[in-house]
C-alpha cells in the first residue's frame, strides 16, 4: 500500500471527554501561580492529579504576599497545612514534594528535618512548629505564628487554637530549644489551664502575649 494512501486511512482522533475541563483547570492554575519553571510545575501538577490529590495551587487572595513562593511566610505554611488536610502523620517524600511545589529552599527543608530528627514518617505539627521557629526566633513569637497558621477563625479577633494543641507544641519547642526547664514549662501550662483558658478549651494569641504573668521563655 502506498504511503500516502496509508496516511489517508488514519482513524479519527478521539478526545477524552474530561480532557478539555482538565486543561482548562490546569491553565487557570498556571495563570494564578505564575511558576518560574512551567515545565517542572506542570509535571508536579499532573503527578498530583494522577495520584488523586488536589494540586497545590494558591488562591487569588494570597497572590500579593507570596512572591512566587520563593520565601517562607505564615501564609505559605497555612497553605501547606491545608494540604496536609488534618493528618497527624505525613511521609517525608510527600512533604518534600509539597515543599518543592511552593518553591521553598531545599536547605531549609533539610534543616528542619535535621533539627527535628525526622525520618520517613513525620509528625506534621512538630515539623510545622520548627518551620515556624525559622520565622519566630523566640518561643513566644514562634507559638504566635503557629496559632495564626492553625487558627480557623476568619474574623478580626485574636487567633486561637485548642489549649491541648498549644500544650503539645509549647512542650515540644521547649524540649528542642533545650534552655527552658521542664518545671518552668509545667508551671506556665498549669497557670494558663487554671487561670486563663475558658470553658471552650481554646487559647488565643493574646492569652500568652499580653498577659504579664505568662512568660514562655
Amino acid at each position: 500500500m502506498p504511503t500516502n494512501q496509508w496516511l489517508r486511512q488514519d482513524k479519527p482522533t478521539c478526545i477524552p471527554l474530561e480532557l478539555p475541563k482538565m486543561l482548562e483547570e490546569f491553565a487557570k492554575a498556571a495563570i494564578r501561580v505564575q511558576p518560574q519553571d512551567l515545565i517542572q510545575w506542570a509535571a508536579d501538577y499532573f503527578e498530583a492529579v494522577s495520584r488523586g490529590k488536589t494540586p497545590l495551587v494558591r488562591e487569588r487572595s494570597e497572590s500579593v504576599a507570596l512572591c512566587n513562593w520563593a520565601e517562607l511566610t505564615p501564609e505559605v505554611l497555612k497553605i501547606l497545612h491545608s494540604q496536609v488536610a488534618g493528618r497527624l502523620i505525613i511521609r517525608a517524600e510527600e512533604l518534600a514534594q509539597m515543599w518543592k511545589v511552593v518553591n521553598l529552599p531545599t536547605d531549609l527543608f533539610n534543616s528542619v528535618m535535621n533539627v527535628g530528627r525526622f525520618t520517613e514518617e513525620i509528625e506534621w505539627l512538630k515539623f510545622l512548629a520548627l518551620a515556624c521557629s525559622a520565622l519566630g526566633v523566640t518561643i513566644t513569637k514562634t507559638l504566635k505564628i503557629v496559632c495564626e497558621v492553625l487558627s480557623c477563625d476568619h474574623n478580626c479577633g485574636s487567633p486561637r487554637i485548642p489549649f491541648s494543641t498549644f500544650q503539645f507544641l509549647y512542650t515540644y519547642i521547649a524540649e528542642v530549644d533545650g534552655e527552658i526547664s521542664a518545671s518552668h514549662v509545667s508551671r506556665m501550662l498549669n497557670y494558663m489551664e487554671q487561670e486563663v483558658i475558658g470553658p471552650d478549651g481554646l487559647i488565643t494569641v493574646n492569652d500568652f502575649t499580653q498577659n504579664p504573668r505568662v512568660w514562655l521563655e
